[in-house]
């Protein structure tokens, strides 16, 4: 009984000692938290589908227009650490994430205000009007493009950061609320798509249509004008509705957020432990940076050119045409959507996926596999299309491309909906596993996966610098860029399957239990 009383006695003085646990927010703030997200993405996926094509409108070649693409790897990797460093150890009465998500909504409104008034800008600023090159409007999109990118960017880490901090540590309302942040991508990437893909939008705002801006520059126009008032209403809801305490340097230091480069003040130390981290990875994280690498190398070139493709190569159009081309990228548009249905329901299949192939490698590998296979497959629906188009005469002796065959159109759209399944691995896997291996060797989270996004960043900047060159070395056109991708994929795939290191995920169970039992 003494013995008893005792451990009794020892238990409730150590639990007198623990500090007093914080209130539980209630659900419904991270919900509007995690909304941001579509907002987020509903802009995200209107780059990936219109962009591309508009700044050709412009004027720039296509061996040219990649590079303006390097601007989100570079601003992911530069402007995601630094803001979420600084967000870290900000001490506004505001709170640490509600300045940063409020500065970078507004930085997204401008920058969709100089991207869709680009080409009036031009013309009023002196630029000729048809297909010829726009060099004023060119340098307006330019601008307007890095600052949207940097917004996104500067938006996104703040957002999870925020989830985190309302989830106060308990690990499975943080795999809920970052559950509900992919969700909510999900989201804006359909209602993105959907936008991308109705061609009658611009009639909402008739004010869009102008002189330097046809039927495509106004549906893009009026496209980024629901972006930016979805966006924003968001923002306002979840920054209003949703507050946080004002942080000190002294309560920052007694709850462990303020980040130790910080006290010391050197330098910018987020960026510096990102790159000293890399001295001690262990072997099967240097393994997931190779598999991760490769596999970005893949996506990257579709993930650029895929309603590019649509308009050119499966429909048969040329940039500057109101007719074929932007019906194509349209149908790209439309493919993207339903690609990101699939994603979403093939996300919450990946754990019993996994399951029932014998581990996430194995299921990484497997997938990397089909997506080598549907990125060849865009040679064969191109020489399809090539081979089955119809042509019309008209009675000027001008011969004009029809739309591609029923056939192609939905092996096309097929194409888009089934890669849909192996980027459901990719956005959940690979985090997972760089999860599971920094637990097991003792290492940070936050900066493991810091260290992972550089292999995702990289061969981003690399395609994009390259790819556009690549693809004119071989007489222009996407398919060499993405034979390049599906080499690469193959590549993965067996990396994965071979060399990359099974995880055990006892070590993270143990950890995992004790943190849900403290």
């Amino acid at each position: 009984m003494e013995a008893g009383g005792g451990v009794k006695n020892v238990v409730t003085y150590l639990q007198l000692q623990q500090p007093p646990a914080p209130p539980r927010e209630p659900q419904w703030k991270i919900i509007m938290v995690a909304s941001i997200a579509a907002g987020v993405q509903f802009g995200w996926a209107l780059q990936l589908s219109l962009l591309t094509p508009y700044v050709q409108l412009l004027g720039i070649p296509h061996k040219w227009s990649a590079f303006i693409w390097l601007c989100g790897p570079v601003s992911g990797m530069l402007v995601q650490p630094v803001v979420g460093y600084y967000s870290d150890n900000c001490y506004s009465r505001f709170g640490r994430r509600r300045p940063f998500i409020a500065a970078g909504s507004a930085l997204v409104a401008i920058a969709v205000f100089l991207i869709g008034f680009a080409a009036d800008f031009g013309h009023a600023s002196g630029d000729p009007l048809g297909n010829s090159f726009k060099p004023r409007a060119i340098a307006v999109f330019v601008v307007g493009f890095w600052i949207l990118d940097v917004a996104n960017n500067m938006l996104q880490g703040p957002c999870r950061a925020f989830l985190a901090d309302l989830s106060g540590g308990n690990a499975r309302r943080m795999a809920m609320a970052n559950a509900l942040f992919s969700f909510f991508m999900a989201v804006g990437n359909v209602l993105g798509y959907a936008a991308g893909s109705y061609t009658h939008l611009y009639k909402i705002f008739p004010f869009s249509k102008t002189k330097a801006c046809d039927v495509y520059c106004a549906n893009l126009k009026s496209c980024f004008f629901l972006s930016i008032a979805l966006l924003i209403t968001l923002a306002i809801l979840a920054l209003t509705m949703v507050h946080e305490k004002a942080t000190t340097p002294s309560t920052a230091e007694q709850t462990g957020d303020e980040v130790e480069g910080g006290k010391k003040g050197g330098g910018v130390p987020v960026l510096g432990e990102l790159f000293a981290a890399l001295k001690d990875l262990p072997r099967p994280m240097w393994i997931l940076l190779l598999v991760t690498c490769l596999n970005w190398i893949a996506w990257f070139p579709f993930l650029l050119f895929d309603t590019d493709w649509m308009g050119k190569e499966v429909y048969g159009g040329k940039v500057g045409d109101s007719g074929l081309y932007d019906l194509g990228v349209r149908t790209g548009a439309l493919g993207l959507m339903l690609n990101s249905v699939v994603l979403g329901f093939a996300s919450l299949g990946v754990e019993f996926l996994g399951r029932r192939l014998g581990g996430a490698k194995r299921l990484w590998g497997i997938v990397n596999f089909l997506l080598a296979l549907c990125l060849a497959m865009t040679v064969l629906i191109t020489k399809l299309a090539e081979s089955t188009r119809r042509h019309i005469v008209t009675s000027s002796g001008v011969t004009t491309p029809l739309k591609p065959v029923a056939g192609v159109k939905v092996g096309a759209l097929t194409l888009f909906a089934v890669l849909g399944i192996p980027q459901a691995v990719t956005f959940s896997i690979p985090f997972a596993l760089a999860s599971i291996f920094s637990s097991k060797h003792g290492a940070g989270q936050g900066l493991s996966l810091g260290v992972l996004n550089l292999a995702i960043v990289i061969p981003q900047m690399v395609v994009s610098v390259l790819s556009g060159p690549w693809d004119e070395w071989f007489g222009g056109g996407n398919l060499p860029a993405f034979i390049v991708g599906a080499v690469a994929a193959a590549a993965s795939g067996i990396v994965a399957l071979t060399i990359l290191p099974s995880p055990d995920i006892s070590s993270v169970k143990t950890i995992t239990s004790s943190v849900q039992s403290y």
